[in-house]
């Protein structure tokens, strides 16, 4: 088990009040109250109810005491254990797995402002479509093999994106606990003062990962070991800055009351969305403790103030801070839309066998990203992230950063990205590259004075090779034949077609209909029309 529960419900926990037993109760009356072709008035007089109460029942929102089920069981000429049994009958039976789901009881609903209620009552109010509205997610789901994690992580990234990635609650909390801990107001932080809050504070044992006795250990950044005193294991080959965040991402977890977590790093399963929504929190306060949010919103506002672009100053920002390229790009896109009002994007690449797989997105910049869990095309050669790998690629040097103005061919939409790439120091040492990108418009040309720098290299690009019309002469990167834009162009040639065949149907309708003249009344030339 990747997991713990929380204990007390703390930070994290669903805190939404949704009880399928509650639900499928209420469902199974009203069902069988329409079944007998009783109104909830009718079936108040004779289970001796109120019709207010029973309709609160049919909703979910109370649950009736043994003695009112028995009432209401008579009532309906039910059996007990059939009316309290949690199996629903066709057509509501495909209701009864997503009702009784781990997914729909652990997702916090008013995080996103969803009253459960109102789910209730969309499922009660036309319970039979709904149920095969779910049956066809379900199919869905299955045919293209999404499972319950992929959920979680699209729902967290709709979170982070609804609050443009910016969380005060965390910030705060890593500011005071900075402060109580006597952590320095500047960084860079150091590791043995990290080692030493989660020994002497927590009582954390720290070693290394015995990845000579369990050479399968090695693909974990850390393991979390429960118990009296918890142990935090730490891949040997971690680098400095890499170990860093561990520590500061363990001292999130205790400082926010974070029961609920992943055990390694990275997980290999994912159990609820409390859990994905804990780990975030605790990598959210990493971020923050390492990189304090005052000194990062200065340090970027002399970056935007530069008026000619200069490399050399993102690299020192990666000294100063002492962080890898991720957190440091990351904790950009925590902070550039709060205080500079910019729209961002971020983006992780890894190349994995010399293809490149998008391995981490957060889109608040309304960046074209074709996603999907079928999507098997070859994302544009001239993206910055795809650019820095091939670089990296070619280059002996362990980090490479760039930037680049981009503009979409179909949108002409133009964003301004800078990144890194460097290799993996970890199995199976993959190169991968991250990327901040952010929407041009008249606000960034205005916050960012370098955006104009003409030594800026510029790429006209598109989403995937597939969707591109450009021709081989016009781009000598493309990686595969444009199959999703003759495609499409073949539907608008025969909707184009179609179109026609439409325009000439009432003409010729017409000429098949007209009368033929009287032989004896000659017809005015002015109103002859050939056709």
């Amino acid at each position: 088990m990747a997991r713990r529960r929380c204990k007390d419900g703390s930070v994290g926990g669903s805190g939404m009040g949704f009880n399928p037993i509650h639900i499928i109760f209420g469902l199974k009356l009203r069902q069988a109250r329409l079944a007998k072709g009783l109104s909830v008035t009718e079936l108040a007089e004779r289970s001796q109810l109120s019709p207010s109460y029973i309709t609160e029942i049919e909703k979910g929102r109370k649950y009736p005491k043994a003695d009112k089920i028995m009432r209401l069981a008579e009532a309906l000429g039910y059996a007990y254990d059939e009316l309290v049994s949690l199996r629903l009958e066709p057509p509501l039976s495909f209701l009864e797995t997503p009702l009784t789901s781990q997914l729909l009881q652990d997702f916090p609903l008013e995080l996103f402002g969803v009253d459960p209620s109102s789910i209730v009552e969309v499922l009660t109010r036309s319970p039979a479509e709904m149920s095969a509205l779910v049956k066809a997610f379900q199919d869905i789901a299955r045919g293209y093999a999404i499972r319950e994690e992929h959920f979680y992580l699209a729902a967290l990234r709709s979170y982070q994106e609804l609050n443009q990635n910016y969380f005060p609650d965390l910030e705060q909390a890593a500011r005071e606990y900075a402060a109580e801990a006597g952590l320095p107001a500047r960084a860079p932080v150091e590791e043995e003062a990290l080692v030493r809050i989660l020994e002497d504070r927590f009582g954390y044992r720290i070693a290394a990962i015995p990845v000579e006795e369990h050479p399968s250990l090695v693909a974990y950044r850390a393991v979390y070991l429960p118990g009296k005193p918890p142990r935090l294991l730490l891949n040997p080959a971690l680098m400095g800055s890499q170990r860093k965040f561990v520590l500061a991402r363990e001292i999130g977890y205790r400082v926010l009351g974070l029961e609920e977590r992943a055990l390694t790093n990275s997980p290999d399963r994912v159990d609820s969305f409390t859990q994905v929504l804990n780990d975030f929190k605790a990598a959210y306060f990493a971020g923050a403790l390492l990189m304090p949010e005052a000194q990062v919103q200065a340090d970027l506002a002399e970056l935007f103030a530069l008026e000619t672009w200069q490399p050399q100053r993102l690299v020192q920002m990666l000294d100063a801070y002492d962080v890898t390229p991720e957190t440091l790009l990351y904790r950009f896109s925590e902070l550039v839309p709060r205080h500079f009002g910019l729209k961002v994007h971020f983006l992780r690449f890894n190349e994995v066998n010399g293809s490149y797989r998008l391995y981490k997105q957060l889109n608040m910049s309304q960046l074209s990203l074709p996603t999907g869990f079928d999507l098997r095309e070859h994302y544009c050669r001239r993206w910055l992230t795809i650019r820095l790998l091939r670089e990296l690629a070619a280059n002996e040097s362990e980090t490479v950063p760039g930037i680049q103005r981009s503009r979409f061919l179909e949108s002409q939409k133009q964003f301004l990205c800078l990144g890194f790439a460097r290799r993996d120091n970890l199995p199976p040492y993959l190169r991968t590259s991250v990327i901040l990108g952010m929407r041009i418009d008249d606000e960034l040309l205005q916050v960012v004075r370098f955006a104009s720098d003409p030594a800026i290299p510029e790429g006209l690009l598109n989403e995937t090779c597939e969707r591109c019309p450009l021709l081989p002469e016009e781009c000598t990167e493309r990686a595969a034949p444009p199959t999703r834009w003759q495609q499409q162009q073949q539907v608008e040639e025969r909707h184009r077609a179609l179109a026609l065949l439409m325009q000439e149907q009432p003409a010729t309708q017409a000429q098949n209909s007209t009368p033929a003249p009287h032989p004896q009344k000659e017809q005015p030339a002015a109103t002859s029309q050939a056709v």
